[in-house]
């Protein structure tokens, strides 16, 4: 460090606990007097390891101390100012009627490219033209599952006010924009790295990265999951979309376990299909030997764990349609186009936390003289049981005029159960207004097999008691 850089620096250390610190005011106190910008530019620079917020009239203050105060709210709509960046490079690459054309072709048709390959489990190569359409079509989403994963970590109080995040294939950046929106909009500040070795990608994420404003201060490294070293401890380390995509997840998540702080988490995210949201499971439960399950699947039962298919996901409220999908679908003349085929406002995924600490979201143990473990299903079906399980999917039914039908489990169990909602009554109805991730108790459920599912029915009936557990 330099000396004039060390005098900036310690002048802020010597005044950020008097008032806030102003550049202009620093340069008094700095022997060679630099430029105002200079000594912010520094500051930007060293305000993660000094504890310095910047503030919006320019100066700096302490950033708040302990966990994260933040809550996370219904996302509403993808930001403007992240939606102009995405414009200003379709208007780049393409020119101002980048929707129309030639160039609105290549794009609608990339996205269908992509969307194929996917079902089909095929491997991308992320391009720019493929980057550009991906971000078309997912960053609103992913935006808004950046903010809904985290929401039992900031809850808990489990991510701290300073932050270091560790971004594993960040693509073109669409959980990354959400979750540095939630923690710097509740005062946080961030220091934030991504991992991604794709040009296209990282183009992209450069951009937008460089709209999430002062406090969050950014470096991407231009790696492969497999093999970058990371530099330090982090608190949160994202595997967003990316686990699916490597020849071995499991590896590569014990890699970086000596990065993972003792207090911090991991946070794995999957689209909510059934390959991709299966998969995460049994990645999950492949790490066991390294990590415990913080959410959702929690293990109730000591020594347990799960054995089910487990296509487990939450859903939340659509996004409004954000301008650029709609002038894409709408510019679309194919005559095999369905109206909103490149329009993408449903917000559904599965995730998994992960923790080394043993820590549990919901820290409760059942007791086995009052309830059965679903692991002993074999022995209780056509029986009325007592059982615990954790609500782990939105209502399942297909026809809307089916019995409601959500996924459950203990973390004991071998096969899927479901919970099927046969009458609903004021002794049950907390079967369909929980949410995702709570612990119910069934009492007098009627356990039944599925042949044509393969799996395990909890019959909940008029006189079945469905509570929620407090935890």
């Amino acid at each position: 460090m330099s000396d004039q850089r060390q005098a900036i620096v310690d002048t802020a250390k010597y005044l950020q606990n008097v008032r806030p610190i102003d550049p202009e005011e620093i340069q008094d106190y700095v022997e060679e007097q630099p430029h105002p910008g200079v000594i912010k530019r520094t500051l930007r620079e060293e305000a993660f390891e000094l504890g310095l917020r910047e503030r919006e009239d320019g100066t700096f203050v302490p950033a708040p101390t302990g966990p994260l105060d933040a809550s996370v709210e219904h996302v509403q709509a993808f930001p403007e100012r992240y939606a102009r960046v995405l414009e200003d490079l379709l208007v780049a690459e393409f020119g101002a009627g980048w929707p129309e054309g030639e160039s609105g072709d290549r794009l609608r048709e990339r996205i269908r490219e992509v969307k194929a390959a996917y079902l089909e489990d095929a491997a991308v190569e992320y391009d720019r033209l493929t980057a550009l359409a991906y971000a078309v079509y997912h960053l609103p989403d992913y935006y808004a599952v950046g903010q809904y994963a985290l929401d039992s970590l900031v809850e808990d109080d489990r991510l701290p006010s300073r932050v270091r995040v560790l971004d594993v294939g960040a693509g073109v950046g669409g959980p990354a924009l959400g979750l540095l929106d939630l923690l710097t909009d509740a005062g946080g500040i961030v220091e934030y790295h991504a991992v991604e070795p794709g040009d296209g990608a990282a183009t992209v994420l450069e951009s937008v990265l460089a709209e999430t404003g002062p406090n969050v201060h950014t470096t991407i490294h231009r790696d492969r999951a497999e093999t970058f070293e990371a530099d330090g401890e982090f608190d949160l380390i994202v595997f967003a979309n990316v686990l699916d995509e490597l020849d071995e997840p499991s590896s590569v998540l014990r890699r970086y376990a000596d990065a993972l702080a003792g207090d911090g988490s991991i946070l794995a995210l999957s689209p909510a299909d059934r390959r991709t949201a299966t998969g995460l499971r049994e990645t999950e439960r492949a790490v066991e030997d390294t990590y415990s399950v913080y959410e959702p699947t929690v293990r109730l039962w000591p020594g347990e764990t799960p054995g089910g298919e487990c296509w487990s996901f939450t859903r939340e409220g659509d996004l409004a349609i954000p301008p650029f999908q709609r002038r894409l679908d709408e510019a679309c003349d194919d005559h095999d186009h369905d109206p909103g085929e490149f329009v993408n406002v449903d917000v559904q995924y599965a995730y998994s936390i992960l923790r080394r600490d043993d820590e549990r979201a919901i820290d409760y143990v059942p007791d086995q003289s009052r309830v059965a473990r679903m692991a002993d299903a074999e022995g209780y079906v056509t029986d009325r049981i007592n059982v615990v399980g954790i609500k782990l999917s939105p209502d399942l039914r297909e026809d809307p005029d089916a019995n409601p039908v959500f996924l459950v489990g203990d973390g004991s169990e071998r096969i899927d159960h479901f919970a099927v909602l046969t009458r609903e009554s004021v002794l049950n109805e907390e079967l369909r207004t929980s949410e995702y991730g709570d612990l119910l108790s069934f009492e007098n459920v009627l356990a039944l097999w599925n042949d044509d599912e393969g799996a395990y029915n909890l019959v909940v009936e008029a006189e079945t008691v469905v509570e929620r557990i407090p935890v």
